[in-house]
């Protein structure tokens, strides 16, 4: 995951099947504003709990994005980047199992199907359990995530997962107290909001039933 070893970057060609620019102009209160944003997918994201072994799954993997943030912000070039004074391992991230909304298909069964893919359970769709639905990125995407409840077991783990096609995604396993450690630090976490949330969604309402 982190044997990256050339890294440069390239203006976002106008055919990019995942990302739009667009700036949106609008009147508020008579006076002309603007805001500059980007049209992305919706999304799902699962909380998966192993109750066989009570564990907490989760997804590792390397996101450019967050390399690229950690880097500028620092005063780095993206394009002639010291690897030794950025380690890929910054843009390493721990998430929840998640996926886009690009198919024509439910987003419970979007939500299946990533289950299967990212960490390799296959469980029916009326074994997830819808949370809520939250807007991510609401300065500049405002697009729409369903988060659902999973509880699966070893019985239901059909093969190693790490996703389809080039992506490369370790699944990782953390007891809850492990899990409860990530929302109790006081210091930087390479995990998004959407992540955390889970956590502390699991810690509020399903914790009692199996610690």
């Amino acid at each position: 995951m982190d044997k990256i070893n050339k890294i440069w970057v390239t203006p976002l060609p106008a055919d990019s099947v995942y990302v739009k620019t667009f700036r949106l102009h609008y009147i508020q209160n008579g006076k002309e504003k603007s805001w500059d944003g980007l049209k992305v997918h919706d999304s799902v994201s699962i909380i998966i709990f192993n109750t066989t072994r009570k564990k907490l799954v989760f997804v590792k993997q390397f996101r450019p994005a967050v390399y690229h943030s950690i880097v500028t912000s620092s005063g780095g070039d993206v394009a002639n980047v010291d690897l030794h004074k950025f380690p890929i391992k910054l843009g390493i991230t721990i998430e929840m199992c998640a996926g886009i909304v690009d198919k024509n298909k439910s987003w419970c069964e979007i939500a299946r199907e990533e289950m299967l893919e990212e960490c390799g359970y296959d469980v029916p769709v009326d074994q997830l359990e819808e949370v809520f639905s939250y807007r991510s990125g609401v300065g500049t995407q405002g697009s729409k995530q369903i988060m659902y409840y999973c509880e699966v077991t070893d019985d239901q783990k059909k093969f190693l997962g790490g996703g389809t096609g080039d992506e490369i995604i370790d699944v990782v396993e953390y007891s809850v107290e492990e899990a409860r450690e990530m929302v109790n630090r006081q210091h930087n976490i390479n995990s998004p909001p959407s992540c955390l949330l889970g956590i502390l969604w699991f810690l509020m309402n399903k914790k009692r039933k199996y610690c």
